[in-house]
């Protein structure tokens, strides 16, 4: 009965059912076939879109001086890896959660994927690559091949710089959180409480952490391989 009465509109308005569907698939085609042009005049649009700005940029990383082009946006962390080829800085979470990417920048550990590569141009930065000096390897990467302070590495290399930080903090007496009197006259000892405390930020997903723990305190005791 209701399909009675929409043909019978129809049909009293003076169009017939047939001449209105017909009318209404010649709309549909013609929005169709209209897409193409709609297409090219926006790929034409984007021909003329601007390019990111790119700035000249210098880095001092490892003490050497290093000219490279970059967007502002470019992290430090993508700038020492994929423009500088210090691919021993390693991509981790990229969310500053888990220290693969830990570099020094003027003698302090940052996460270099949580800031940007415009902003360190006259910094120091020191990578894992530049932790070894003449040819030799520093006392902490000794410590860690001795103790076995790793199994995959992937963390190793911000492990590493983490730790070389955290070396310098404690001759410095810098306290923590795990430090049991923050005053001047007391110094902060390297205990393991000290250690895992300072080197919470760096996660090791095999679970190396007594090996790493041990190869650190043994550094800051003076202990030689």
């Amino acid at each position: 009965m209701r399909q009675q009465r929409l043909r019978g509109s129809v049909v009293a308005s003076g169009c017939s059912r047939r001449a209105f569907l017909g009318s209404a698939l010649a709309a549909s085609a013609g929005a169709v076939l209209a897409r193409p042009a709609e297409a090219q005049t926006g790929a034409a649009a984007g021909e003329s879109t601007p390019k990111p700005a790119v700035q000249s940029l210098r880095l001092r990383v490892n003490g050497a001086e290093h000219t490279l082009e970059v967007e502002p946006r470019v992290t430090l962390l993508d700038a020492l890896r994929d423009h500088l080829g210090f691919t021993g800085v390693k991509k981790g979470c990229d969310r500053g959660q888990c220290g693969a990417c830990t570099v020094l920048v003027d003698g302090r550990r940052i996460n270099a994927c949580l800031t940007l590569a415009v902003m360190h141009e006259h910094h120091a930065i020191t990578t894992v690559e530049g932790l070894a000096q003449a040819g030799s390897l520093s006392p902490l990467q000794v410590a860690f091949v001795r103790s076995d302070a790793f199994q995959c590495g992937y963390c190793t290399p911000g492990q590493l710089c983490s730790a070389t930080a955290l070396l310098q903090e404690l001759a410095r007496g810098e306290p923590s959180h795990a430090s049991a009197d923050v005053r001047d006259a007391h110094p902060v000892t390297a205990s393991d409480a000290e250690i895992r405390e300072r080197m919470s930020g760096n996660i090791c997903r095999c679970g190396a952490y007594p090996n790493i723990v041990a190869a650190i305190a043994g550094v800051a005791r003076g202990e030689r391989a």
